[in-house]
C-alpha cells in the first residue's frame, strides 16, 4: 500500500498548485495528476456535469491503483466530492475544508472573503465549512469566472487581467475582509495580482500546502506513508497534452516528462 501513488485531479492547470504542494510535502510519494482540459472550465458547468467528469477521472485513477485520491479542484470538491465517496473505493480528500480551516486561522476581524468559480460560489461550501466551526464569522462571496481563462492562457500578466480583477475585488476591498480565500486552483496564479489590489493588509489563503498536509497526515495514519525512494510524478490531460505541457512548465517547480493523452469514459 506505501507504494501505491496518490492521485489528483483539476479541471486544468490550476492543480498543479497543488501538485507541487504535494511534492515538496510528499517527496517520496509517486503522483499521478490528470488535467481535464478538454472540459475545462469546470465552473460555469451544471452540477451534474461536474459530477460526471469527476467521476470517469476518479474511476481511472482507481485503475490506476492510487491510495489517496485529491481533488484539487474547488468546483469539483464543493459539488461532487459527496458522490465520489460514495461510488469511490479509494479515500477521496477535497480542498474545501482545509482551506476553511486555514482562513479561520489566519483572519483576525472575523471577515473572510472567499473568490471562487461560479459553481463554487453557487455551492455556498466555503461558508458552510467556515461556518460550521464559527457561525459568528463574516463572509462575502466573489465569482470570479474569467480568472480561469485567463491563467489558462498565460494571461496573468497583461493590462486586461489587472482590470478584470479590480472591478471582481472592489466589492471584497468594501467588505473589509482581512482574509480571503483563494478559492479555485487556478487563483494562486494570479496571486501578486490580487495581493497589490486588495493591499497588504490582507492574508490570501491558498489550500495547496495545507491540502498537502492534510494529505501527508492522512497517510502517516493510515499506515501508507511512503519513507522509501523518490517520488515520480505522471500526468494526464484529456486533450492537447502539447499545450498542456508548454503551459506547465510556467507553474510547475521540476521539469516534466510526456504529458500523457487520455480522453474521459462519459
Amino acid at each position: 500500500m506505501k507504494k501505491q501513488p496518490i492521485g489528483i485531479f483539476d479541471s486544468g492547470l490550476g492543480g498543479l498548485t497543488i501538485l507541487n504542494a504535494l511534492h515538496r510535502t510528499l517527496p517520496r510519494e509517486d503522483l499521478i495528476y490528470f488535467g481535464d482540459t478538454a472540459n475545462v472550465p469546470y465552473g460555469s458547468k451544471s452540477k451534474e456535469a461536474v459530477t460526471k467528469f469527476s467521476l470517469a477521472i476518479a474511476r481511472f485513477l482507481e485503475k490506476q491503483g492510487v491510495k489517496l485520491i485529491v481533488v484539487a479542484c474547488n468546483t469539483a470538491s464543493a459539488q461532487a466530492l459527496g458522490k465520489l465517496r460514495k461510488e469511490i473505493s479509494v479515500p477521496v480528500m477535497g480542498v474545501i475544508e482545509p482551506g476553511a480551516q486555514k482562513a479561520i486561522e489566519s483572519t483576525l476581524n472575523r471577515r473572510i472573503a472567499v473568490l471562487g468559480t461560479e459553481g463554487t460560489v453557487k455551492s455556498n461550501a466555503y461558508p458552510k465549512a467556515i461556518l460550521k466551526r464559527d457561525h459568528k464569522i463574516r463572509i462575502v462571496q466573489q465569482a470570479c469566472p474569467l480568472f480561469v481563462p485567463l491563467v489558462e492562457e498565460h494571461w496573468g500578466k497583461k493590462p486586461a487581467t489587472q482590470l478584470i480583477a479590480r472591478d471582481y475585488l472592489n466589492r471584497v476591498k468594501k467588505s473589509g475582509a482581512d482574509t480571503v480565500i483563494l478559492g479555485c486552483t487556478h487563483y494562486p496564479i494570479l496571486k501578486t495580482v490580487i495581493s497589490d489590489i486588495l493591499g497588504r493588509g490582507v492574508t490570501l489563503v491558498d489550500s495547496a500546502d495545507t491540502l498537502a498536509q492534510a494529505a501527508h497526515d492522512f497517510l502517516i495514519e493510515q499506515g501508507k506513508f511512503q519513507t522509501k525512494g523518490k517520488g515520480r510524478v505522471r500526468i494526464y490531460a484529456s486533450d492537447d497534452p502539447a499545450r498542456f505541457k508548454r503551459l506547465a512548465g510556467y507553474l510547475l517547480e521540476e521539469k516534466i516528462g510526456k504529458v500523457h493523452l487520455k480522453k474521459l469514459d462519459l
